[in-house]
């Protein structure tokens, strides 16, 4: 078997520097952590003749995976859900350090890597309805779903800055051409950057929400927790979809 490539080596190809620091580029939790683990995974995998997409694919099933173990009653659930989203945020890390390694890049990867992105913070969140209806469907799954929607509208909103520049043949946009030109929107902006409440509708806080809201629960004998949380997840992702819109339409994102 080829040798494991020196961690040093692999670390320069596989984790550039130019991602990491990028705002948009690089979750939290992949800086704080997760990269550091996903490189000694990395290390085996390209010893091997699996492919970047596979791993793809593979990150898919688990984000998927977190919004059906939600279905589960009980705590079990909700730690499984964060689980298989931690699993998914090791995959997303893995797949592209194995690309970079292997130069094997490709558009289907790509591709397929955001439309994990989509399925599995939407499908956390309609596993977090049926969680908080503990038995039937009613308005809470209707709340999972309504949520799940908003989710998908925040990140396509993001995604199609690329499409329409795209079209219009212009270079990816860079970190400075999101800064809204209005002073106004630019300091709403800031406050909402400082409190990062915008954050629990990713799918590794949201898990993470939705677990301490189950450990409450199991506290309190009821599902009050839940649902508390689930309608505090559709409150902020409703208030940021607008919220969002403006934030494209008043930069040079589009410009």
């Amino acid at each position: 078997m080829v040798a494991a490539p020196v961690l040093e080596e692999l670390r320069d190809v596989c984790q550039p520097q130019t991602k990491l620091a990028s705002r948009n580029g690089e979750h939290w939790a992949g800086r704080l952590y997760m990269r550091r683990i996903s490189l000694r995974f990395t290390r085996q995998l390209v010893r091997t003749p699996v492919t970047p997409d596979q791993l793809t694919w593979t990150m898919v099933v688990c984000g998927t995976a977190s919004g059906a173990a939600l279905l589960i009653p009980g705590l079990t659930g909700p730690v499984l859900a964060v689980v298989l989203m931690q699993l998914f945020l090791l995959f997303d890390c893995v797949d592209g350090e194995v690309a970079r390694w292997k130069g094997q890049n490709s558009a289907a990867g790509i591709y397929v890597d955001r439309l994990g992105a989509y399925l599995a913070d939407a499908a956390l969140m309609v596993g977090a309805g049926f969680h908080a209806a503990r038995s039937g469907f009613g308005g809470w799954v209707s709340l999972g779903l309504a949520t799940a929607l908003g989710v998908v509208l925040l990140k396509a909103s993001t995604d199609l800055v690329d499409v329409a520049r795209a079209r219009r043949g212009l270079a990816v946009a860079d970190d400075e051409s999101t800064r809204p030109r209005s002073q106004g929107v630019a300091t709403v902006r800031r406050l909402a950057a400082a409190f990062k409440i915008h954050r629990v509708t990713n799918g590794i806080e949201a898990s993470l929400l939705l677990l301490a809201a189950a450990i409450g629960d199991t506290v309190t004998g009821g599902a009050d927790v839940t649902r508390w949380a689930l309608i505090a997840l559709a409150t902020i992702t409703w208030v940021m979809v607008p919220a969002h819109l403006l934030s494209i339409l008043s930069s040079s994102r589009l410009r």
